[in-house]
């Protein structure tokens, strides 16, 4: 299944995989852990440090 979202704490619990696209391009992919929580690419990190709760960056997945 395939779910676009900016909801980042609802798509860290739900997914496997993430794929971060900017102005329709695939900046980053991978597993979700990793994409959401120490992302490369400084679009991502732009992004994430933009729409995260400070509470839910700290947050461990599994």
């Amino acid at each position: 299944m395939l779910v676009v979202t900016h909801e980042i704490a609802f798509a860290r619990d739900v997914s496997h995989r993430t794929i971060f696209l900017h102005q329709g391009v695939s900046e980053e992919e991978g597993p979700s852990a990793q994409v959401l929580g120490a992302p490369r690419s400084e679009q991502a990190q732009r992004f994430l440090k933009r729409v995260l709760h400070p509470d839910l960056k700290s947050r461990k997945t599994s």
